[in-house]
């Protein structure tokens, strides 16, 4: 898991936690498996941008 602040959200994404738009400008978190099968290439190319109170939660 990485946090990602407001300056460095340059794109928006969809998180999978309440299925809403994280916006561009919008702090929140991106995580990755660190104990993949495939490596960690895949895993890294399977991350995903999270709001960070959604990760709290989930």
């Amino acid at each position: 898991m990485q946090p990602l602040s407001a300056a460095q959200a340059r794109k928006s994404y969809t998180c999978p936690g309440c299925g809403r738009v994280i916006e561009v400008g919008v702090a929140h978190v991106v995580v990755w498996r660190a104990d993949g099968v495939l490596g960690d290439a895949a895993d890294l190319a399977a991350r995903r941008h999270w709001h960070t109170a959604c990760w709290r939660i989930a």
